[in-house]
Parts: C-alpha cells; structure tokens; sequence
C-alpha cells in the first residue's frame, strides 16, 4: 500500500534526515523492505528523480526512528526550557515529573542530533536554537539590557523552569567602562559579560520563571579562587532569587552530588536549585532531602556480555598506558589508568570524561582477568596479552550515565562512537537530576 502522496513521505524523511543519515535510513528500511533501499535512492527520491517511495507500512516503520509524543503533553504541569542542552540529561528528570519541554539550545551538531533522536519536540510549541548568543544579543556590544530584554522575550516561550548546564568560564572586568557609558542597571551586565553564564542570566532576567536549575563541576566553587561561584550566587540575588543551600560551604556541601549514589561512578556535580523570591516557595528546600536510591546497580549490570573484539586494547596501546602509569608511580604520581574488576562487589569507576575516546584509560574494564602481578614480571606474557582490558561501549556508557538501566538500551545513539564518547563525558548522571525535578515539583507546580 503506498502513502496518498509522497509529500507526506519527504518531510517524515526531511525529519528523520536531522538525525540520522541516508545509508542509516537505508539500512533501517530495508529490515522492512529487503534490498530495496540504498544511499543513492534515498537521495533520488529527495530530488524527485527515483520512482522509490515509501510504503504505508515503510512510513510507520520510519516512524519509529523518531521519539514519540508523551502522553502528558495533552496536559502538562509546567514547561520549561533546556539550555547548553547536550544530550538531554537534565532535560530527562523533569519530563518525568510531568514537564513540557518548550525550548531547548545546543550548538553541537552531533549533540543535537542524539538529542532529536530521543527527545520529542512540539511542532506547536517547540523551538530548536543552535547558538544562544543569538538570542541574548550578548555578542552586539551596542545593545542596551532594555532591547537585549525585548528580543529575548519574543523568541524564548514563556516557561515556569529554565535548566541550564553551562560552561564554566573566568569573569573578567576588560570593558566594564563601555558597558556602564551604555547606563546598565544590573550589575551582572558588567561583571558577567563575555562568559556564557552571562546568557543564562539574561533570560532569567527577561522571562523570570519560578524556578531554574544549573549544574557545573564540582570546582565551580574553587574556580579563580572563588570569584567565579561569587559573582554567580551574587548575580542570582540581584535577579530576584533564593539558591538553595549557600550556607553550606564544607565537605558535606548538599549541592555537591556524587553521580555514585545512583550508579557505579564517581561523578561530582554542583547543583544551584533556584526559587522567584516574590513566590516564597524555597522556604524549606534542601538538596539535602533528594530521595537517595537504597542500591544501585553494579558494574557488571550495565555491562554487556558479547563485546566487539574493536573495544579491547591494541597491544601497542595497552603497552603504552601500563609503562606510562609505571613511570608515573615511581614518582608518586599515581597510575595514569582507572582498571576496574567488574566481579568485584561495590565497585565504582573513576569519572566518563569527553576524552574517552582517545584512549579510554580513565575506566578499563578488566573482563578477561588481566594479571597485574604477572605483568610485573613479564608484561609480554603471552597468555597474559590475551585478556587485555577492554574500553566500555558506547550502550555500557548509556548505562553508567544513568539514560538507560541494566540490561536496557532504549537510548538511542546515532553518532559515531567517537561522538558518543564526547557526549556521554560531557553529560549528568541522568538519575541524579530525575531525583532533584521530584524534590522541586512541589514548589514548581
């Protein structure tokens, strides 16, 4: 059965082309149609040069590549917006409490394309931004707070939550005399210019939503010997709002979270959970009450048990790592790799960095019983080099962010393993944030 008109067909594809390319979507098809599709009819069919065109039953298979509408965004409780986006990670928690995600920023074109791979947008009440300098006017020097205001509130929707994960960056004061000739009224216009907090702060200032949530590393606090977390706490005040816990500053700081609590790796976050002040509503909170899960799954839950020989160790690179941490620890500066025994009860790994994929030494995986003993004495054993480490998969690194269980692997990943890689060590332990949207709930609804 064909489709009415092949309009319908094209723009499924145009879609579906945002995320995936043309020999993805031909193989895809042909699990339907067998040897019917390839790269190049794909590309005829777009131009309206092949006779190809998708059957009904191929137009619902295709379908299938693109994330479904949820069921509550007939009626959902809040929307929010989800900046310096990545791949969803605080996006993920607070679609499960209910929200409608109504905005989202990403400027990586591989970020957004595991993004749309997995995260539905609204053709009614989405919209996509790519850089969000764009939308702040924050590279036009000549542009008052007053207009910078104005535009952001034309193009941004209306949100009760805005979620933003951006880079950490030094404040500088170069310029401060041009911006103040401009008669800016917000201290933050000047002592956060150039950095993209800067962005951040200007929508809050704009769109003023109940409540925001924005996450950094763990020396965020530390960073420029402490300027950098200083001026943003201060700036947050001065835009109207109450950050949860700022009276703590020690070693049990609550919005400090250890991704470990919720799966096996170490993964330390700052977490700044933010209240409109005029609303009252963050009397009492605390990151102090997330709900902690009693267990979390082990490592060797979220591995798989058949491995593409390709994830182990070449010879020459497991050889250089090992002599390269050898040379280190006699200096005393520790090994240069994170080996882990998946069979080994609590184990936890060091932290998925966005390198991963040069060498994967941060986390090894110790799946054949590799002898670091017998390495000692002869690193050329034979039998030894056979059960070489392995890096984890790009799915095994799904899991261990927390986007799927043990066992699962609904989270789709249409990138290169050198793209997912970056992605999954620049993203959140997804569930860290599910915990944090269920203790805001209450105060956002």
């Amino acid at each position: 059965m064909q489709l009415s008109t092949d309009t319908e067909g094209l723009k499924l594809l145009e879609q579906v082309l945002e995320v995936y390319d043309q020999k993805q979507i031909a193989n895809y098809l042909n699990q339907r149609s067998p040897n019917k599709w390839n790269r190049e009819a794909i590309n005829r069919w777009r131009k309206g040069k092949a006779q190809e065109k998708l059957t009904y039953d191929e137009y619902k298979y295709l379908q299938d590549l693109l994330p479904k509408r949820p069921s509550h965004y007939d009626k959902p409780e809040f929307d929010f917006i989800d900046l310096f986006a990545g791949i969803g990670g605080l996006r993920n928690g607070f679609e499960k409490i209910g929200g409608r995600c109504v905005f989202t920023s990403e400027w990586n074109k591989y970020a957004v394309k595991t993004y749309k791979a997995n995260w539905y947008a609204d053709p009614h009440y989405h919209v996509f931004n790519e850089d969000i300098r764009d939308l702040t006017l924050s590279q036009c020097d000549h542009t008052s707070e007053e207009e910078a205001a104005i535009y952001i509130d034309s193009k941004i929707p209306n949100h009760d939550v805005l979620l933003a994960g951006f880079p950490c960056q030094p404040f500088s004061l170069a310029g401060i005399s041009k911006k103040n000739a401009l008669g800016r009224s917000h201290g933050f216009e000047c002592e956060t210019q150039g950095t993209l907090f800067f962005d951040v702060a200007r929508i809050i200032a704009a769109k003023r939503p109940k409540a925001f949530l924005l996450e950094n590393v763990k020396n965020l606090k530390s960073h420029d010997k402490g300027k950098t977390f200083q001026i943003i706490t201060k700036t947050l005040d001065e835009l109207g709002y109450d950050v949860a816990d700022l009276e703590f500053d020690t070693p049990h700081d609550p919005k400090v979270i250890n991704g470990s609590l919720f799966t096996p790796q170490n993964r330390e976050r700052i977490v700044l959970v933010g209240f409109r002040k005029d609303l009252k509503s963050s009397r009492g909170f605390s990151l102090k009450d997330i709900k902690i899960p009693e267990s979390r799954p082990s490592l060797q839950s979220i591995l798989d048990s058949d491995v593409e020989d390709k994830y182990t160790l070449t010879p020459r690179l497991w050889e250089y790592l090992y002599f390269y941490a050898k040379k280190h620890k006699a200096k005393g500066n520790g090994f240069g790799f994170g080996l882990v025994n998946p069979n080994q009860k609590d184990v936890v790994t060091r932290t998925l960095s966005a390198r991963y994929y040069k060498d994967g030494s941060e986390i090894l995986i110790n799946h054949n019983g590799w002898d670091m003993e017998k390495a000692d004495i002869d690193f050329y054993d034979a039998n030894n080099q056979s059960k070489r480490p392995r890096r984890l998969t790009p799915r095994e690194c799904a899991r261990l962010m927390g986007f799927d269980k043990p066992n699962e692997s609904k989270f789709k990943i249409p990138v290169s393993d050198m793209q997912a890689y970056k992605q999954f060590g620049n993203s959140v332990v997804a569930p860290v944030f599910a915990a944090v949207a269920e203790l805001m709930k209450s105060r956002i609804i």
